[in-house]
């Protein structure tokens, strides 16, 4: 397998796993990043290629030579950053195929008319599918179409009540397997409101107002939800 090479602008709380995720799957990956810490957190753990640069700046994005790299994944934690980000690389190198995330639906519409080729939404995928959609394209496409396919299926935002039996709970001590549902993600409101992949490897700890994402069957979330809202199980 020829693999290609990533160009990926952000190195912060997604940009950082998605680069370590890609260079595991033999991708050769350059990081690029705006932010002081971010940069420095990049050359400390291992990518000592990083560059930094004012990326609102056309002709320092010219100079990095975009179109010589497969794709360019434009992970940016600030997500205005991002889409100015997107909309300067589509202006500039009409040919280069752009990968973008999103935490909401509005920012996604942004991305795909700033001319994105594709809007991955953290809130609807794994961590693993941005790895799938640069490595394993079919099997990806096979999965989205199960998921849409399967009506019983969804995704779900679940507010803890401050009065639940999860508060205080660590999320490496809880399995939701037992309840049928899958947690792939959550807003751990002590660290701010953004949202978070579980496969982040950072142990959380429940609070009331803290959003969990799962994946199951609608019956299964519906009763998860209404499980969660207990003081004890």
């Amino acid at each position: 397998m020829i693999y290609q090479k990533i160009l990926l602008f952000g190195y912060g709380n997604h940009g950082k796993y998605i680069a370590k995720g890609l260079v595991e799957d033999g991708f050769e990956v350059q990081v690029v990043e705006s932010n002081e810490l971010f940069y420095h957190n990049a050359i400390d753990e291992g990518f000592t290629n990083a560059c930094k640069i004012d990326i609102t700046k056309d002709e320092l994005l010219t100079s990095l030579h975009p179109e010589a790299y497969t794709q360019l994944v434009c992970v940016m934690d600030d997500e205005h950053l991002n889409v100015f980000l997107t909309l300067s690389l589509r202006s500039l190198f009409k040919q280069s195929y752009i990968l973008a995330i999103s935490d909401s639906i509005h920012t996604t519409k942004k991305l795909e008319m700033a001319g994105a080729n594709k809007v991955i939404d953290l809130y609807e995928v794994s961590a693993n599918k941005i790895h799938n959609i640069l490595n394993r394209p079919v099997a990806t496409q096979l999965l989205e179409e199960f998921v849409v396919r399967k009506n019983d299926i969804g995704f779900k935002e679940l507010i803890i009540p401050s009065k639940s039996f999860l508060v205080g709970l660590m999320t490496d001590d809880i399995d939701l397997s037992e309840y049928g549902v899958l947690l792939v993600g959550l807003i751990d409101e002590e660290r701010g409101h953004h949202f978070e992949f579980i496969t982040a490897g950072i142990n959380h700890k429940l609070d009331g107002g803290d959003t969990l994402v799962c994946i199951g069957k609608e019956m299964m979330l519906r009763d998860f939800e209404d499980l969660i809202k207990r003081k004890e199980v």
